[in-house]
């Protein structure tokens, strides 16, 4: 029998985490797995972690960890995965945003169809701020234009993996994380289910649009180094301009004779801007290489050899 980690980030969920635990356990009776739960308390500053000292005293499948403080969910995630002891690994929100009862679906679909993740994907985004939906969807669509791997428009962090893959996506040492980008980067067969969005079952989000904003910029600066080309195109946009006023040059020399000495001065600050903006986008370039190179990850990652087929 397989043992299924459920790995759940929570910060301040002290309505929501005992009946995201007694909803899921029902489920996972129908599951031909033995279940764990993990619960990652990211320094709640409400009863949090206090139910989760009940739960783990009353049931020996339930394992907690509980941050000095609030370190953000990336690092409750990371350390979810860490400490998940499972074939196979589940991650969920304890919000029941993710509807516990697709885990029955996620594990056919590895060991039925054997893909190596599952994941899930909002199919509308009803109950959703509409400044929030454009956003987001803004976001994929910037992301997947700076990126090589493509991450789903409305994918969540919610996905059952192997213990292969979990173990590919945590040998990816980076502390500045950005999982989305991150289980789309290992590879790894994937198979995508869709739901419409649901509404917290109790309690109010802890994503303001200012912590939606800088997570998105924190993602793109994880996932990509295309911003640094920003100066390239600076560089291109003040030649291009110098080159227009030497031409405006010639043809007022031409026509009048004579030519202010502010468009002479003109061509030769936007070439000096030119050659300062591609002076930036070489050194980004060093800055890049220096950030692929700090980061770690590995050059490829192997799923299978003869070995594991023997």
């Amino acid at each position: 029998m397989d043992k299924l980690s459920i790995v759940v980030p929570c910060y301040n969920e002290e309505e929501c985490v005992e009946l995201f635990y007694q909803t899921a356990s029902e489920i996972l009776k129908s599951m031909p797995v033995e279940p764990e739960f993990l619960f990652v308390d990211d320094g709640s500053s409400d009863g949090t972690c206090a139910i989760l000292r009940r739960l783990a005293k009353n049931d020996t499948r339930v394992r907690y960890i509980s941050f000095s403080r609030n370190f953000g969910k990336e690092a409750a995630l990371y350390a979810g995965l860490c400490g998940a002891t499972g074939d196979l690994v589940a991650v969920m929100d304890a919000d029941l945003q993710d509807p516990p009862e697709l885990l029955l679906e996620m594990y056919r679909g590895i060991r039925e169809e054997q893909y190596d993740c599952v994941g899930c994907r909002r199919s509308t985004r009803k109950n959703e701020p509409k400044i929030r939906s454009l956003f987001s969807k803004f976001f994929y669509k910037l992301i997947n234009s700076m990126t090589d791997t493509k991450i789903v428009d409305g994918a969540r962090d919610f996905r059952m993996m192997t213990r292969q893959m979990v173990d590919a996506v945590l040998s990816l040492r980076e502390t500045e994380r950005f999982s989305k980008e991150l289980f789309s980067w290992v590879g790894f067969k994937t198979k995508w289910l869709e739901y419409e969005n649901i509404e917290r079952a109790k309690g109010s989000t802890k994503w303001s649009f200012k912590k939606l904003a800088r997570y998105a910029v924190g993602g793109i600066e994880s996932a990509s180094c295309a911003p640094l080309k920003v100066n390239l195109l600076f560089c291109v946009l003040c030649f291009l301009v110098c080159v227009g006023f030497v031409i405006a040059d010639i043809v007022i020399a031409a026509a009048a004779g004579s030519v202010s000495w502010l468009f002479i001065l003109l061509p030769v600050l936007f070439l000096l801007a030119a050659m300062l903006f591609f002076g930036l986008y070489m050194q980004g370039e060093y800055v890049k290489k220096i950030f692929y190179q700090v980061r770690g990850r590995p050059m490829f990652i192997v799923k299978e050899d003869e070995k594991s087929v023997r």
